[in-house]
């Protein structure tokens, strides 16, 4: 059975509490009626008991009214009815001894079965108002315990969203390093081919001077070109067929 209990606890552990408090409730009700009856008992204890006290001193004063009448009544007829009078009355005084000890015991039992009832109510009550606010603090930090863990998961998917951006960079980076390194090549290469280019064509000067030209034909092992129509007619004369 405590097994089960336990187990429906763990399982909704809100609902078993609650459950649990409005068996404390109806508990503290029952305890409650029963204050509200031993009240009614106990008042009633209360009044029978001041009642029957108030009537042996009521009685204990009739009797000692009783008693002066008889000393001073000179009338012997007169004073022996006072006299009975009295005995019966000392009569009824004394056989109610009993039965006002019984009746003061009744009260003072009645009302310390009220102490004890209303101490038990006010126990009871205590406990639950313990015990909602245990279930009130435990509603909070569970609460608190769900933000946490929102609050955690969303900082772990942030976390998870950032690596992804980071391996994405790296890959970025990669690319634009090849890139980078890609345009440092073609751009030495260019570099190279202008450098050969340059060094292949002719400057201005082997272009524009008629002896560096005609020297650097020489050097080469082409003739060269005849500048001027003499050099032009002294060529066509050397090659004479």
């Amino acid at each position: 059975m405590a097994n089960a209990i336990e187990a429906i606890v763990r399982m909704d552990p809100k609902a078993a509490t609650e459950a649990e408090l409005r068996t404390m409730e109806e508990n503290l009700d029952r305890i409650g009626r029963a204050v509200a009856d031993a009240q009614i008992a106990f008042d009633k204890e209360k009044r029978e008991a001041e009642a029957i006290v108030a009537m042996f001193n009521q009685r204990l004063a009739a009797a000692e009214l009783l008693q002066t009448k008889i000393l001073g009544e000179d009338n012997a007829s007169t004073k022996a009815g006072l006299q009975k009078s009295l005995e019966d009355l000392l009569g009824l005084i004394e056989g109610m001894h009993d039965e006002v000890a019984r009746e003061k015991q009744d009260a003072v039992d009645a009302e310390q079965f009220l102490n004890e009832l209303q101490k038990s109510y006010s126990e009871a009550a205590g406990r639950i108002r313990t015990a909602r606010a245990d279930l009130e603090r435990a509603e909070r930090d569970m609460a608190r315990a769900d933000r946490q863990l929102g609050a955690a998961k969303g900082r772990e998917q942030h976390a998870r969203e950032l690596a992804g951006l980071a391996t994405a960079s790296n890959g970025i980076d990669l690319a634009l390093n090849a890139m980078k390194n890609a345009a440092t090549e073609a751009t030495n290469a260019a570099a190279v081919a202008d450098t050969k280019a340059r060094l292949l064509t002719p400057t201005a000067p082997e272009k524009t001077d008629a002896n560096i030209a005609a020297a650097m034909a020489a050097a080469a092992g082409t003739p060269a070109a005849p500048a001027s129509s003499a050099d032009r007619l002294a060529a066509l004369k050397a090659n004479r067929v």
